[in-house]
């Protein structure tokens, strides 16, 4: 299998976290010589919020508004993994990152950088209503306020939806749509389905 380079994107609470993790359990067994570099933003913004600082105090703020964090943050830290942890022989795989049109044109300016062709853009398409009763089963701090799920719903197709029309349309990029509200292990074969028809 060639080296793969998966975009999950999709509104919250669509299984991207899920489904990532099950990507990277069927890419160890089927190439257990390989790496996976996993860039997953909202895991390093709380991971940073943790430390504290004037910048962190600040993207707390956002979260705590509902609000999405501005794309200079999220771009740095995709970033920094890029310079810190790619090596050149490593499968990359991208969880909820880009969220915005911005953001996708920046990483699009990356992956040729690193020769990363073709890469797999996965869209988790559910409901706003499947999406809100995700959010709430999940139990996370920033899950509960239901004004700010709102107001994240309402970023998401804003900002978010841009970027993935921006992936439908650009043939330099593998588009899979698939419906998120089947069960997790459907949703998975599908994705592997595509991956070994490709191979």
């Amino acid at each position: 299998m060639d080296l793969q380079t998966i975009i999950f994107i999709g509104r919250s609470g669509a299984g991207k976290g899920v489904q990532s993790a099950l990507l990277q359990k069927f890419l160890n067994e089927k190439t257990p010589d390989v790496p996976i570099i996993y860039f997953e933003t909202g895991q390093y913004f709380r991971k940073y919020m943790q430390s504290g600082g004037y910048t962190w105090d600040r993207a707390r703020g956002t979260i705590v508004k509902g609000e999405r964090q501005p794309d200079f943050l999220a771009v740095w830290i995709w970033v920094n993994n890029f310079i810190e942890k790619v090596k050149g022989g490593e499968h990359l795989i991208f969880d909820g990152t880009p969220r915005s049109l911005w953001e996708a044109k920046m990483l699009h300016t990356a992956l040729p950088f690193y020769e990363r062709m073709r890469p797999m853009v996965i869209h988790l398409e559910i409901s706003r209503e499947e999406a809100e009763k995700r959010l709430r089963n999940r139990g996370r701090a920033d899950d509960v306020d239901a004004d700010a799920i709102e107001r994240r719903f309402a970023w998401y197709e804003r900002d978010v939806v841009p970027a993935v029309d921006f992936y439908r349309e650009d043939t330099a990029y593998r588009f899979l749509e698939i419906n998120g509200e089947q069960s997790p292990e459907d949703v998975h074969q599908e994705i592997v389905a595509r991956l070994m028809s490709e191979k």
